[in-house]
């Protein structure tokens, strides 16, 4: 966010030549997104991996969604080789778990066939590692090696195609490298998965305890997002009345077994859970502590439509991590308490009022301990003097995931469960899990409430289906909106964020039918460009816009159109 009176594009500006690098960022993050274990692997005298040719059907291989089968042709040697084809938010995942010894080198390979076409090992203990080819029209090698680690007797190795792609084809896979103890057989499914009581953000499962195994992974909708050690689990950090799909698997020292059957548990109505008691659509506005050029406001002036207000911008200090708020008399207020009073007043409007850290300019560091408990001290001490509902994540000059998540989790425990989170990353920021950003919101999705990217002086950026976007189109907000929507975070957890009028950014600024046409196509499948997403998101969060003051010099155009639209959402 730009406080300049005459705004200029950030660092994020990019041309389509260097996004290679991005993509393949891109890739190493998507194989953490659906985490599956294989069955028994016995050691073999060069090659670890069992039925490397698939000779013997998918036996020793599990994959995702039933996305593999053998086919007789094409292959690559022998008789059979594997067909796994991706549909929907499904990358076709196909795994197997094998013995290792700690402290070993290991080469894998794999003669593949197919677009996007991916090969990796998890679970190595030091770096997990994959390798990928955009295009192989007739057969390629892929090969990478890893070490493991001190403690590491199983790796999983894996292929996995990409969104929206064709089937891939791979064969004659291999693991070379000494062969560890199979120990125990990696345990069977786990049987018996039913949903228990239910919350607007929570659902508690169980299911049958199965042999041999130690501990128990819980997915949610494909992705890994809790480890138990019992028969038992609460998944939190749900939408209200939203479905979610639930599977189980069961792990020990062998490895993980294939997943349960799939269950459905629908969420109940409501504002009980984490994140705020913000309205299931809501709209975000930036509100300016200083004059650029755009009408100067009070808080009491802001539109009507807006659900959450950010204060911008709160500035660090001397002390490393904390910050301060000091308002600025150009926007013409007579004392302090008449600006809290209009937080008060808007708060009982329904309206969430939050201090927002950072903007373009903005230099907060968070990079320790000390750090990350001298922020979570200070935000508190702000929402306790001038009664702020939460805080908002606007660090556009990067941010530690680690100690931003134990900054924001601390400033939780302080404020309670009616904390309001928000988050505005640049697009680049939310390009892959592998980026800080994207991390925290995902370290943070229980307490989360919406992470409204900024759609704007961005350039050209990747979708999730692979494809290069251009800023400015409706495929350009749903295409990028789609990589955080099957990334992990909720639809509730999802906003777009775009400037209020051509004064309000560098670029990127779209009209409010381009914004309501791309929340049409996410929520509803409607109005979409050429990008049209595998599934709709009904409780997609909103949008946001910087700023209320620049929406106001233009004459509320931009929350006049986009508000109603968000409010209306199903």
């Amino acid at each position: 966010m730009d406080r300049a009176p005459h705004p200029r594009p950030t660092r994020l500006r990019r041309n389509v030549a260097r996004l290679t690098s991005a993509f393949a960022t891109i890739a190493l993050g998507a194989t953490g997104l659906a985490a599956l274990g294989g069955g028994t692997a016995t050691a073999a005298a060069a090659n670890l991996a069992q039925n490397p040719g698939f000779e013997s059907g998918l036996s020793g291989w599990t994959c995702s969604a039933a996305s593999g089968t053998t086919v007789a042709s094409p292959v690559h040697g022998g008789s059979a080789a594997l067909k796994a084809t991706p549909a929907g938010s499904d990358n076709a995942r196909c795994a197997q778990t094998v013995a290792v010894k700690p402290n070993s080198s290991y080469t894998l390979s794999a003669w593949v066939q197919g677009s996007y076409v991916y090969l990796g090992a998890s679970g190595t203990g030091t770096t997990d590692v994959s390798t990928w080819t955009p295009s192989a029209t007739g057969w390629q090698q892929l090969s990478t090696s890893f070490t493991t680690g001190a403690g590491t007797t199983s790796v999983t190795v894996y292929t996995h195609g990409w969104y929206g792609q064709p089937a891939y084809y791979a064969d004659d896979i291999s693991l070379t490298g000494p062969g560890g103890d199979p120990g125990d057989p990696v345990p069977g499914a786990p049987s018996g998965l039913k949903a228990g009581a239910v919350t607007s953000s929570s659902v508690d499962l169980s299911w049958s305890p199965v042999t041999g195994a130690t501990g128990y992974n819980v997915y949610r909708d494909g992705s890994k997002v809790q480890s138990v050690g019992g028969t038992s689990a609460t998944v939190t950090g749900l939408a209200p009345s939203t479905s979610y799909q639930f599977q189980v698997t069961a792990t020990n020292a062998a490895g993980e077994s294939p997943r349960s059957a799939a269950i459905t548990a629908t969420t109940s109505a409501g504002g009980d859970g984490g994140g705020g008691t913000v309205p299931k659509h809501a709209v975000t506005g930036y509100w300016q502590n200083f004059n650029n050029g755009a009408a100067v406001q009070k808080l009491r002036d802001v539109q009507d439509q807006y659900d959450i207000i950010a204060v911008a911008f709160a500035d660090a200090t001397g002390t490393p991590g904390a910050v301060d708020f000091t308002l600025d008399p150009a926007v013409g207020y007579g004392s302090e308490q008449q600006f809290k009073d209009d937080i008060k007043a808007k708060q009982a409007a329904g309206k969430s009022v939050v201090i927002s850290i950072g903007g373009q300019n903005g230099t907060v560091s968070i990079n320790d301990s000390a750090s990350a408990n001298n922020f979570a001290n200070s935000v508190y001490a702000l929402m306790r003097e001038y009664g702020f509902n939460g805080v908002d994540i606007d660090l556009e000059n990067g941010l530690n995931a680690t100690y931003m998540t134990q900054a924001l989790r601390s400033l939780s425990a302080k404020a309670g469960s009616g904390l309001v989170i928000t988050m505005a990353p640049q697009t680049i920021d939310m390009q892959s899990t592998s980026n800080a950003y994207f991390q925290t919101a995902l370290n943070i999705k229980d307490i989360l409430t919406v992470v409204n990217m900024q759609y704007y002086n961005s350039g050209s950026m990747l979708g999730c289906d692979g494809k290069v976007y251009s800023q400015g189109s409706v495929d350009f907000l749903t295409a990028l909106a789609c990589i955080q929507l099957e990334g992990g975070l909720s639809p509730s957890q999802v906003g777009l964020g775009l400037p209020a009028s051509t004064r309000g950014a560098g670029s990127g600024y779209v009209s409010p039918t381009v914004v309501n046409n791309a929340l049409d196509c996410l929520a509803r499948g409607t109005n979409c460009g050429s990008f049209k997403p595998s599934r709709t998101y009904p409780g997609l969060r909103g949008a946001m816009t910087w700023s209320t003051n620049w929406d106001a010099t233009a004459g509320n155009a931009w929350s006049n159109a986009v508000g109603p639209k968000v409010h209306g959402l199903p």
